[in-house]
């Protein structure tokens, strides 16, 4: 039995994914966190820009060049895009095991990067090792990892939603599904702009990205690694006046048979082994997995239209961000999947 306690970094200390990462963390009971970094907060306390923390984790905020990585088992970073990969340049021969919050590495190859993040991949070679951060989909991989690239929050929800029909391929359409997913406020990260300020998202609901944003690519590419062919699917993001909560409603038409009968055994086979999926029997809340790791599904048939609807709640930056990492880290370390991950949702 592993009973190994592991030392562990954050590189990115002022965001929210950060701050979550260290709530889980500090309850994981293999997980020493030794370092946390911030270039622009060097100097002060964690605390200082996470006050739920105070006199908790008061720990010093050094900057990434002050890291002692031979003193390192698993470092999280916590960057933005096009950031990250300047890191895992840095450390790909530190022997540390990399898990990547950003989006550099989750896509099949730099080009399709390029493609939709619209800016160059300094570091293509990384690629070649990432493997993609789903422990429903690719757990054997990430267990041999060294580089694991983090899913998207959005990606996330709407993934799960559809992998197990898709999986399945039973009569589905690959071009055919339509996600429309809503994101709470904390999705868009901790710094403000003019569509996160008070005013724009407080008491008001609208869509963005439309046709385009990045986020479509990843959930393509990963339903066409599972149905074996290419897919090309709509996803329509929004932006809810809440904190935290992404709510995704993910529509595909089956041709042959379908019953609410065969559909609900489909998604309780897919995920029966899985511990953070929940398959529900009425369509779940935002409310229902606040601060937890779980992903609640409700797989509805309707035969009017043959269409599956498939309702996903996650909380965007626990299952959706630090805790899928931490799952990943567990599997990546070979401890207990669930280890430090179990906390029940907070509702109301």
């Amino acid at each position: 039995m592993n009973t190994k306690t592991y030392r562990i970094g954050i590189v990115g200390a002022s965001g929210y994914t950060g701050s979550e990462l260290a709530r889980i963390l500090i309850h994981h009971p293999q997980s020493n966190l030794v370092a946390i970094t911030s270039e622009s907060h060097r100097g002060k306390r964690f605390s200082d820009l996470h006050g739920q923390f105070s006199g908790i984790l008061d720990t010093v905020l050094i900057g990434a060049d002050e890291l002692n990585t031979g003193d390192l088992d698993v470092l999280f970073l916590a960057l933005p895009h096009g950031v990250s990969m300047e890191f895992v340049k840095r450390w790909k021969d530190s022997g540390i095991k990399l898990i990547d919050l950003s989006g550099d590495f989750r896509l099949t190859s730099p080009t399709v990067y390029e493609e939709w993040y619209k800016k160059e991949h300094t570091f293509p070679e990384g690629f070649e090792t990432a493997v993609y951060g789903m422990p429903e989909l690719h757990a054997q991989a990430i267990r041999k990892a060294s580089l694991v690239a983090n899913p998207g929050c959005y990606p996330t929800a709407s993934i799960l939603s559809l992998a197990p029909l898709f999986h399945s391929g039973i009569g589905i359409d690959p071009d055919g599904a339509i996600i429309d997913a809503k994101s709470g406020i904390t999705g868009a990260g901790v710094k403000a702009s003019n569509t996160t300020h008070f005013s724009n998202v407080n008491d008001n609901f609208k869509a963005y990205g439309i046709g385009s944003h990045r986020h479509t690519v990843e959930i393509q590419e990963q339903l066409s690694f599972l149905v074996k062919k290419s897919v090309n699917l709509q996803f329509t993001p929004h932006l809810l006046p809440v904190d935290r909560g992404i709510l995704a409603t993910s529509y595909l038409r089956i041709e042959g048979g379908m019953t609410q009968q065969k559909l609900n055994a489909l998604y309780q086979d897919f995920y029966h082994d899985q511990p953070f999926v929940r398959i529900r029997k009425q369509a779940p809340a935002i409310k229902e997995v606040r601060g937890s790791n779980y992903a609640d599904l409700f797989p509805f048939w309707d035969s009017r239209t043959n269409r599956a609807i498939v309702i996903a709640a996650i909380d965007n930056l626990v299952k959706g961000a630090a805790g899928q990492a931490v799952h990943n880290m567990n599997l990546m370390l070979g401890v207990d999947e669930s280890m430090g991950l179990l906390q029940v949702p907070m509702q109301p």
